[in-house]
């Protein structure tokens, strides 16, 4: 029925939305399209499955996958952006690009192309709610997404940290000369964004009990378009255009076959950008530290 499936659509919505996320951090900062990403929730979910089958509890497995992907995050930044931040755009996305087929390739050489399954599921059990049904992971999905995009909007308005991200959002120059370390924040952002591409990656392939090497290119692309939807550089238009996202495609699928759920999709992603093409929180006046 239509309320079930809208129950489905925003759990899949919340996973697009830390992803999309992730990407807005690092644009909305460094106006740079962080390419690997997409890998990085990849392994994220990996390592989620790593410390699953040791016997480690779900919220121990989600520190993990975070930990590990914002570590391997903060390699990219150096390596990756570091020594080409002052060349055009595209120099630093395609260096992201190249890690991220690497990523992927060390990924298929470490578990195999085969997906990888859990034997056993991690959260039982189902409630009712009327008609409705949701699981336990469902619930922790959704839970566990609230709580991170509230730790990122108050670390991002609400501490000094935050106030550096946006400061060097604003302007990289000024910043330095007002004691921010704009080197360090860069890393830092990269290392934020990481870890949450991390959580939506132990998140989702744990609710799914599998996970592949090729999870990320699908649903990177996916939350590409959620960022493009909600605004680009906007976080809260992030929140917005992920369970839209999520919603129009799982009623796709429901309704209209899953061979047709990327053209719908895609296609409504096309549409939103024709009535208004800064996405839906976007806008010409915006202020650039606004976004973040």
């Amino acid at each position: 029925m239509l309320l079930q499936q809208l129950v489905n659509g925003i759990t899949l919505g919340a996973i697009y939305t830390l992803i999309a996320l992730s990407f807005s951090l690092v644009m909305g900062i460094l106006g740079v399209l962080n390419l690997a990403i997409a890998e990085l929730f990849m392994l994220g979910g990996y390592f989620g499955f790593v410390a699953i089958s040791a016997g480690l509890p779900l919220p121990i497995a989600l520190l993990f996958g975070m930990a590990g992907s914002a570590i391997l995050a903060g390699v990219i930044e150096k390596i990756g952006y570091q020594p080409f931040r002052n060349t055009t755009v595209v120099t630093p996305m395609l260096s992201t690009l190249g890690f991220s087929i690497i990523l992927q390739n060390v990924a298929t050489n470490l578990w195999g192309s085969d997906p990888l399954q859990l034997s056993d599921e991690v959260l039982g059990g189902r409630f009712m709610i009327g008609p409705i049904g949701i699981s336990a992971m469902q619930l922790t999905l959704l839970g566990a997404t609230v709580i991170l995009v509230a730790l990122l909007a108050f670390v991002v308005q609400r501490t000094s940290i935050g106030r550096a991200l946006r400061a060097v959002a604003e302007n990289r120059d000024v910043a330095r000369l007002l004691g921010v370390s704009a080197d360090r924040v860069t890393l830092l952002a990269f290392m934020l964004s990481g870890a949450l591409a991390g959580a939506a990656g132990v998140l989702i392939s744990l609710h799914y009990g599998a996970i592949t090497p090729y999870i990320g290119v699908e649903i990177g692309l996916k939350a590409i378009a959620v960022m493009v939807v909600g605004g680009t550089t906007r976080i809260w238009g992030a929140l917005i255009a992920g369970p839209l996202i999520g919603v129009v495609e799982v009623i796709t699928i429901a309704y209209g076959g899953s061979q047709i759920r990327d053209f719908v999709v895609y296609g409504f992603m096309i549409l939103i950008l024709l009535l208004r093409p800064k996405g839906i929180l976007g806008g010409a006046a915006a202020d650039r530290v606004q976004r973040i």
